[in-house]
């Protein structure tokens, strides 16, 4: 039970880390601040109006920015998660509990590849990236699940 909990809390951490690292050193845009002169009340005065005009434009102009951004993040997170799902089948026989660690950590890393995907909003592009975590689903679950079987003739735990 242990061991259980130990790969699903590196897989955690390793899923914060590629997250926190991508936005440590990739800066996303920063939002527009709603601007402290509109008061909000039944009517706007021009000067308020003006300014929250000026704002929409500022958060519309932020909203293209961001898509972008989002598109790059998820790109970014689908490489890590192939690597780090790609070297937890090289280390799946030498030292198992890191390696099933890193194989959660590239799952949740690529759902959250996937999450960022979304708010490009972009359809193609986020069907390309559910395409690729299902091939990547798919293969790990082949080498991880299948194959032993077949190499052994024995079913795996």
């Amino acid at each position: 039970m242990l061991k259980t909990a130990y790969s699903f809390f590196i897989g955690i951490l390793l899923a914060i880390f590629v997250g926190f690292g991508i936005s440590a050193f990739y800066v996303q845009p920063v939002a527009p601040e709603y601007p402290n002169q509109v008061t909000g009340g039944k009517e706007l005065t021009e000067k308020e109006k003006q300014v929250e005009q000026q704002f929409n434009v500022q958060q519309k102009e932020w909203e293209k920015k961001m898509k972008p951004y989002n598109r790059n993040v998820s790109i970014m997170t689908l490489i890590a998660a192939t690597v780090l799902v790609a070297i937890s089948l090289l280390f799946e026989k030498k030292i198992k509990i890191l390696s099933d660690g890193l194989m959660l950590g590239g799952i949740f890393t690529l759902l959250y590849s996937i999450g960022r995907s979304f708010a490009a909003q972009d359809s193609k592009y986020t069907f390309l990236t559910v395409s690729i975590g299902l091939v990547v689903a798919v293969v790990l679950g082949y080498f991880r699940f299948i194959r032993p079987e077949k190499a052994t003739g024995k079913k795996r735990k």
